[in-house]
């Protein structure tokens, strides 16, 4: 099976790499930073990354977090994952926000900030009913599946 998919990429800033895979098999591409970035504590940036993408039709990109940056540095995206849509062709941007409560992060530009992971979308048809369908979970909404060691708590919340 060939499931690569041709993304057309426009170099914003030529002396910056191409998105690329570390490993085979990896799911996400890195993105790098177009410039330097300085974040203080509890501080956010929009962050450029040098490329622009043109996706095909039913496709989309979703931009991730660094696990490294997360785990090492508390560095993660804002509005995360952001989604580039196939009809987007300006520059990848990542808003970046620094979580941790005490240091400033300085990132170099070429530093990889964010991961791209490009996948097929399907596009919904709304169909509006007075009442949905039952289902095994029904209207059990956040945390109600339970899973962490602080024991049941009343959940009050309204979504999911």
């Amino acid at each position: 099976m060939n499931d690569k998919i041709d993304v057309l990429v426009q170099r914003i800033d030529g002396d910056l790499p191409l998105p690329s895979y570390a490993h085979p098999g990896d799911a996400g591409a890195d993105l790098v930073a177009a410039e330097d970035v300085e974040l203080p504590p509890g501080e956010r940036a929009v962050v450029p990354t040098g490329v622009a993408i043109a996706l095909p039709d039913g496709y989309a990109a979703f931009i991730h977090p660094r696990s490294g940056l997360s785990a090492k540095l508390g560095v993660t995206i804002v509005n995360a994952p952001g989604t580039v849509d196939a009809g987007y062709r300006g520059e990848i941007k990542v808003t970046l926000l620094n979580t941790d409560a005490r240091h400033t992060v300085r990132l170099k530009r070429g530093d990889r900030i964010a991961q791209m992971v490009v996948q097929r979308v399907g596009r919904a048809v709304f169909h509006e009913v007075t009442a949905l369908p039952g289902s095994a979970r029904g209207v059990g909404g956040f945390g109600s599946t339970g899973g962490y060691a602080g024991g049941d708590y009343e959940d009050s919340s309204e979504g999911a």
